[in-house]
């Protein structure tokens, strides 16, 4: 994308891969910055401000990155016997320093910029890309010293795309997107039309960045552009804003009908995979539309509000477009508040489990309990878990929850077996949990519980599994030595392919609510829970139906021999004390 807008700018003249010594005395730095830089530039290593000195002449490089503290020859001494040499190559230093005192100490003596360690890559891509830009302003003015005046508006020129244009994708920039919808609001209070705001954003841009690197995740944002251009072509301005996030400025709409179509070309423009080497990786958008003059009058207001509405199309799942409501900015301010709340409420106490029990399909006796957190909010009342856990997990605080409903269900559970009721006790892992300290977590709070952990069953959907398939197999059969069993959560609703069945150690399928509910008046759904049925008896996995509601969706069920169930027929959720009278009830009557 760099040598396309080099090219827009200067479309006669070619551009040679520039050249960079990058000199540190640590063989990580060095390798670092070289997998970094290498794609776009020709690069060289020095382990020394001697060995480097000793190569200028062959390597000749445009841009030096040098540590400020080497071995022998430190950063800054190597400087003006750069410039020696090569006066025009542009020095650039690496200070891993908490201070900015030998930065300015390199800047004086002739540095043109410093990076600081630990690296931001990003924040490195651009200070290559500036020091280049600033070389190549050098090399031109020796080379046309007749026509300074030529080169510093040239100089200006790019000086203005830096200040208007993002230097990854080349589009509009923040500043030149309200600049041009300030613009667009004057004209439509004038004369009438209406305009939009669309915020763009891909789906999991982040997790995919962090599992292919920031350089592909850079390669995904600018065909992401690239796709995003060809389908808004003059329709309005099109912009990048910080990281993932996009913006449109359509200026004039006569109806909504129009704006649809624009989502609709976004969406189907997203429908192709992005082909990365060997990676093939299908990206889909979430998008949040404000108009003017429905949802505000003025810049700010409609930004927020398309802002808004782009944080609920991104929690409502793929290729999603919401259009702002009044109630969105309530929701938002809910959500803060909730944010803010989380945090107290462990040291209010005001988490509670409850169980839900499991039956087994035979006997109807209740063999085994689903813990299930809940939230009673000492202002707000009861907070469903749908509110609190996607703010928990992205908070972090999902690890605290988690660890507490475990203890207490591992408590809980003991005391059930020492009362003469050997029940199972499922807990639920969320995607974020699924991480290399589960295994130990886990077997701690055993530990220290005095649980028998082969009552013990995790719950996990498919998708956290799926994420990263290798790590999920490792980490579960860590937690099968313990002798825990594995539960899919909400089977059939993840991803399409089966054949991982065979690969995961798990034990149980349990069946999503959302197929029992209509099990018995649609035929997909029928045929649907059969296959699963079928499929996990003949991998030798139990199988449970969870939403179970009425005495005909039962009796389907255990025509199929599902051999576990649970729901509001049988039970609700309930705190332990009123769980434990209904498993008095259920061992006396054989079946509550």
């Amino acid at each position: 994308m760099t040598l396309r807008i080099k090219a827009e700018r200067m479309p006669d003249k070619s551009f040679p891969r520039s050249k960079i010594l990058i000199v540190d005395d640590d063989a990580g730095v060095r390798n670092l910055l070289l997998d970094l830089l290498r794609r776009s530039h020709d690069c060289f290593t020095a382990k020394s401000g001697i060995e480097a000195l000793e190569r200028l002449d062959e390597y000749r490089p445009d841009l030096v990155i040098s540590d400020i503290h080497m071995a022998g020859m430190s950063g800054i001494d190597l400087i003006p016997r750069v410039f020696a040499s090569l006066p025009d190559t542009v020095i650039m230093m690496i200070s891993g320093s908490r201070t900015i005192d030998n930065a300015i100490e390199a800047i004086r003596a002739g540095a043109f910029d410093f990076i600081k360690k630990p690296f931001e890559l990003d924040h490195v891509e651009i200070a290559v890309r500036r020091a280049l830009d600033h070389h190549a302003l050098l090399a031109a003015k020796r080379k046309y010293d007749e026509n300074l005046e030529e080169l510093v508006e040239e100089r200006t020129r790019q000086l203005n795309f830096l200040a208007y244009y993002d230097s990854l994708t080349g589009l509009a920039n923040r500043m030149l997107f309200e600049n041009r919808l300030d613009k667009a609001l004057t004209s439509t209070v004038e004369s009438g039309p209406r305009l939009a705001v669309l915020l763009v954003s891909p789906n999991r841009f982040k997790d995919i960045r962090d599992a292919l690197g920031h350089s592909f995740g850079n390669r995904i944002l600018t065909e992401f552009a690239d796709r995003l251009k060809r389908c808004v072509g003059q329709k309005g301005t099109l912009a990048r804003f910080e990281a993932d996030e996009f913006a449109l400025l359509v200026p004039k709409i006569a109806d909504t009908v129009g704006l649809a179509a624009i989502v609709g070309d976004i969406f189907e423009a997203l429908e192709a995979p992005f082909l990365l080497e060997s990676h093939e990786v299908c990206i889909t958008a979430a998008i949040g539309v404000s108009i003017c003059p429905d949802d505000g009058t003025n810049g700010p207001t409609l930004m927020k509000n398309a802002g808004a509405a782009l944080s609920r199309a991104g929690t409502a799942g793929s290729n999603n477009c919401q259009f702002y409501t009044a109630d969105m900015h309530a929701r938002a301010l809910r959500r803060l508040r909730l944010e803010s709340d989380l945090h107290q409420a462990f040291v209010k106490q005001e988490f509670e489990t409850h169980y839900q029990p499991k039956v087994e399909m035979k006997s109807g006796k209740i063999v085994g309990t689903e813990a299930l957190i809940r939230w009673h909010h000492a202002e707000l009342g009861m907070i469903a878990p749908a509110d609190f856990i996607p703010i928990a997990e992205e908070s972090g605080l999902i690890f605290d929850i988690g660890k507490l409903v475990l203890r207490a269900s591992c408590s809980q559970a003991r005391m059930w077996h020492e009362a003469g009721f050997p029940l199972t006790v499922a807990v639920n892992v969320s995607a974020a949990q699924l991480d290399e300290t589960l295994a130990d977590t886990v077997h701690e709070i055993v530990r220290d519980t005095g649980f028998d952990s082969t009552f013990l069953n995790l719950e996990m959907t498919e998708s956290s599994v799926m994420k990263n398939i290798d790590f999920a197999v490792r980490t579960l059969n860590e937690l099968k030595e313990l002798g825990i069993k594995i539960s899919i959560d909400d089977f059939g609703t993840g991803y399409s392919s089966l054949g991982y069945l065979k690969t995961l150690p798990i034990d149980v399928l349990k069946i999503d609510k959302s197929f029992v509910e209509d099990v018995t008046t649609d035929p997909d759904d029928a045929s649907l829970v059969t296959a699963i049925v079928n499929l996990a008896h003949n991998l030798r996995l139990s199988v449970v139906a969870e939403g179970v509601e009425t005495e005909e969706q039962l009796s389907f069920l255990n025509l199929l021999r599902c051999d576990e169930w649970q729901g509001y027929l049988f039970s609700k959720p309930l705190p332990a004390r009123e769980f434990y009278k209904l498993l008095i009830l259920n061992e006396g009557n054989g079946k509550a």
